[in-house]
């Protein structure tokens, strides 16, 4: 009896990353902005020594213009993985517009011309305005062609962006900052290609840091539909990226190591891969 449960207490412990396994776990940024506003706040070789100091090997790049994601992408770097989406924004101005505006349709199509797009986005869109004719061409133009749409947007927004096209594979930015967990179950089973980035997602931790029982049952259910990001949306959020990342890993740690290796790094491998060649 004391050796069963010995074994037990054993198989449990080890069900988790142990702290030296935690701190090599790869990481995919997927929710990245390198803004080019006219120009970037790193120079993109401190950009990619940030991304290696935090065991970050791959990221999702978009940009303002889209400038910046060329020059992530040009830069070819051998150990981090650059998966490019477009950005339908030249300027700030048109995250308010983008889905009335004919220009920005024409924009993902030239910018696609480039051949390695994986995807459009992060947009914002909000209720009503995910059902414009230029909202529905994007998620139709993604559709065609195999990408992904990363979407910023409420639950109104997130529906009718389906209603599109139900084939739309999207990825929800901040998977509803406040959606309820319950909620987020019930549409990931609606939409079985649904994937929810976790950046600014409430609720996660207790606020010591300790995994919510809500969120530990819901990536128990679903770790293969989850990723994590940055969203690196201002200057200050590139000063925050060591703990950033160091508060994902805090609770990464706290799951059995399958479900933190989905969502650190192989979920993003499965929707993005193989790997290529930059």
């Amino acid at each position: 009896m004391k050796l069963l449960i010995s074994a037990t207490l054993a198989a449990a412990l080890g069900a988790a990353l142990p702290a030296s396994a935690q701190d090599k776990l790869p990481i995919f940024d997927a929710h990245l902005h390198y803004n080019w506003e006219p120009k970037p706040f790193y120079p993109v070789e401190k950009v990619l020594d940030l991304f290696r100091r935090n065991g970050v090997t791959g990221i999702l790049a978009t940009s303002r213009p889209n400038d910046g994601t060329h020059a992530l992408v040009d830069a070819k770097p051998k150990d981090i993985w650059v998966v490019p989406f477009i950005r339908p924004y030249r300027v700030r101005a048109d995250i308010q517009t983008w889905f009335n505006d004919p220009s920005i349709y024409e924009l993902v199509e030239s910018e696609f011309k480039r051949g390695y797009f994986r995807g459009v986005g992060e947009f914002h869109i909000y209720g009503s305005a995910a059902s414009s004719e230029i909202a529905g061409k994007v998620v139709r133009f993604a559709v065609a062609r195999d990408l992904y749409v990363h979407a910023h947007c409420n639950e109104q927004a997130l529906e009718l962006l389906f209603a599109h096209d139900r084939r739309a594979r999207i990825i929800w930015a901040h998977t509803g900052f406040s959606t309820s967990p319950a909620r987020v179950a019930e549409l990931f089973e609606k939409y079985p290609a649904l994937m929810g980035e976790l950046s600014y997602r409430g609720g996660i931790t207790d606020g010591t840091g300790k995994l919510s029982p809500e969120w530990q049952d819901l990536f128990a259910r679903y770790s293969d539909r989850f990723l994590l990001g940055s969203d690196t949306w201002i200057n200050e959020r590139w000063f925050q990226y060591d703990n950033i990342i160091g508060e994902y890993r805090g609770w990464l740690a706290q799951l059995p190591a399958d479900q933190a290796r989905r969502i650190a790094h192989a979920n993003a491998e499965r929707l993005f891969g193989p790997r290529r060649t930059n």
